[in-house]
């Protein structure tokens, strides 16, 4: 794997190509590499294509029942602007997948897919462009789900855990698929429609890549070179106030991070790809079916987190309405970053351990 390439990533909080080659994490396993291709598959536009890739990784070994069905497997959704290997970082993987953690892969067999859009998996980018089908979050669980079921053999998972839009993801599969999995732990996101500053963050980019006039409606031969000046506000709220004072503590340094941030943007990010992959969340509000949800759940999210700030008050009331659900607001501290929080596995993996021992 591109360990620079995947640190600019999340750093700058912007989508990007797949990276190519995954780097084991040291003291892990070898992580399995490979894509599953579904011959057809149906957007709930309607639209239909064929051979639609899905990259994942996968760590651990399934291990079987007497009738030989897996029951070990755990899902790991990735963020928004993310892609799988985000979960290989040392500040996830480090904390997450050794001997005596919570997700020790001699124990668990670790599935954690590129989303629909992203990275390897079928996207935009790939030669459609403008033509490929519009997709919601219902089509990332759908392909998801399919990927699990139909590409790994699996109809039964231990957990679903999810970060920022894989977090989103964990609401839909625990509606979705009520009786596949034990435990759902969405984190770093709200089971309600996407409102407020977040739809307006996201409205600003997604209106600046449609009227940035190289953009074509889609069609563009070379990038469009207007609207990654619009990407940063993405960092301002994402990042914790603190990292963002210690990477602008002066108005030079300021202008500095700023022209980083859109010289990153300019390198990695595809038009078609982030627009398709921001505006995806138009389908996103699982508040109606929260009452139905059967796993038990336990929500995590952050205090500093002003995509989906405490302020609001609504974190707290919509997760009680789930039956076998908690909702733990973790607190600012020394190690928490905004909504970034979510890439320390150290801050909430002791919440993860309590889960899983209630699964158990």
């Amino acid at each position: 794997m591109r360990r620079g390439f995947l640190a600019s990533l999340l750093c700058v909080a912007m989508a990007a190509g797949h990276a190519s080659a995954v780097e084991t994490p040291a003291g892990l396993p070898p992580v399995t590499d490979a894509v599953w291709t579904a011959p057809e598959f149906h957007f709930s536009t309607g639209d239909t294509l064929q051979n639609v890739k899905f990259h994942y990784l996968t760590l651990g070994t399934p291990k079987r029942d007497a009738n030989g069905a897996v029951t070990n497997a755990v899902l790991l959704l990735h963020g928004t602007t993310n892609v799988a290997e985000e979960f290989l970082l040392p500040s996830l993987a480090g904390e997450l997948f050794h001997p005596g953690q919570p997700l020790d892969v001699s124990k668990y067999y670790v599935i954690i897919p590129d989303g629909l859009g992203r990275g390897g998996s079928s996207k935009p980018s790939d030669g459609l462009k403008g033509k490929f089908p519009h997709y919601g979050y219902a089509d990332l669980v759908e392909g998801q789900y399919r990927l699990v079921t139909e590409g790994l053999g699996v109809t039964h998972l231990k957990l679903v855990l999810g970060v920022s839009m894989g977090g989103m993801n964990t609401w839909q599969w625990l509606e979705r698929h009520p009786d596949m999995m034990d435990g759902g732990m969405p984190i770093a996101c709200l089971p309600m429609q996407i409102s407020g500053r977040n739809i307006l963050i996201r409205r600003t980019v997604t209106e600046s890549i449609r009227h940035d006039p190289d953009w074509h409606d889609g069609n563009y031969t070379t990038q469009p070179s207007h609207f990654v000046y619009t990407l940063p506000i993405f960092t301002a709220m994402t990042q914790g106030l603190e990292t963002l004072q210690h990477n602008a503590p002066t108005f030079k340094d300021g202008v500095g991070y700023y022209e980083k941030l859109v010289a990153a943007a300019k390198k990695n990010v595809d038009a078609n790809d982030y627009l398709y992959g921001m505006e995806a969340s138009v389908d996103y509000d699982p508040e109606p079916g929260l009452p139905s949800i059967k796993a038990k759940v336990l929500a995590v999210n952050f205090t500093d987190d002003a995509l989906n700030p405490v302020e609001l008050g609504v974190f707290e009331k919509l997760v009680a309405k789930v039956p076998h659900a908690q909702a733990v607001m973790l607190p600012v501290s020394a190690e928490s970053n905004g909504h970034f929080s979510l890439l320390k596995a150290s801050l909430w993996k002791g919440e993860l351990a309590k889960l899983l021992a209630s699964l158990n």
